[in-house]
């Protein structure tokens, strides 16, 4: 395309269309690729949840510090996942812009979500695991061991309703910055985009689930009181807010504003099926 040239961002018309492609290039992935790829993502964020646990095993910060640069670190897996290369679920929610748009079909749409979300939780379980066996729970006497506890135990405390709403404004802010990304042209960019809205998210206390599917392991492994069922209960709610976050309130939209058929289509995008 001709707007691959320079260094200004893309337009937001174009990131609709580059975000609709790219749909239909993630939708039709090998699974093996899918597979392997989502692996990656959910070690990723799991990555990105274990900085966040040791800021929050520092007693000397005070709340607002605390959240804040817990959610800098946190911004760690996303940036692994756009720059490095890797499926992961909360993103993909984006894939629903290609699907309204008639690219991909309901089969190949659902079939990615329940794949990398399959690979997440491995790949997210796995780390947790590596963690454990590495000992690092132990640094600061303990201190990192009891903050991953807590972590786990408040978010398994959860009422439903809060964690379904906590689960759609997480997503909301993940796929801005996977936008957000989209509108960039170097690793500058991308590191950029991603840092302050998942920031935002971060300190806010909203819910990941794929970063969820790192704590609750993690935690059952240092001993913390808490079972399958227990990370059923918030990680139902939380996919389910995630889902509606992300391919409701943020492709939905935009795909309403820019790829919806009645809108002038400016080429940038394949025609529907």
């Amino acid at each position: 395309m001709a707007d691959s040239f320079g260094a200004d961002a893309f337009a937001p018309r174009q990131v609709a269309a580059r975000v609709a492609l790219g749909g239909v290039a993630k939708a039709r992935l090998p699974l093996a690729s899918q597979c392997l790829l989502g692996v990656l993502a959910g070690a990723f964020i799991g990555l990105g949840a274990m900085m966040f646990t040791l800021v929050a095993a520092d007693p000397g910060l005070g709340f607002a510090t605390g959240r804040l640069l817990g959610g800098v670190v946190f911004s760690l897996g996303l940036i692994l996942v756009s720059v490095a290369g890797a499926e992961l679920f909360t993103g993909n929610n984006l894939i629903a812009m290609a699907w309204a748009s008639g690219h991909v079909g309901s089969g190949e749409l659902l079939r990615n979500w329940v794949v990398v979300c399959a690979a997440n939780l491995f790949g997210a379980a796995g780390l947790a695991v590596l963690v454990w066996l590495s000992g690092h729970a132990g640094a600061g006497d303990g201190a990192v061991a009891t903050a991953a506890i807590r972590i786990a135990t408040t978010k398994a405390a959860l009422p439903w309703h809060e964690a379904f709403f906590r689960g759609v404004l997480c997503n909301v802010l993940v796929c801005m910055a996977v936008w957000l990304t989209m509108a960039g042209r170097s690793v500058t960019d991308k590191v950029l985009a991603i840092v302050f809205p998942v920031t935002a998210f971060v300190a806010a206390g909203f819910e990941h689930s794929i970063a969820n599917m790192y704590f609750f392991p993690l935690a059952m492994l240092l001993g913390a009181p808490l079972g399958v069922a227990e990370m059923l209960h918030n990680l139902v709610p939380v996919i389910a807010g995630n889902l509606v976050g992300g391919s409701v309130l943020v492709a939905g939209f935009y795909w309403a504003i820019y790829l919806r058929p009645s809108v002038s289509h400016d080429g940038t995008a394949p025609p529907p099926r």
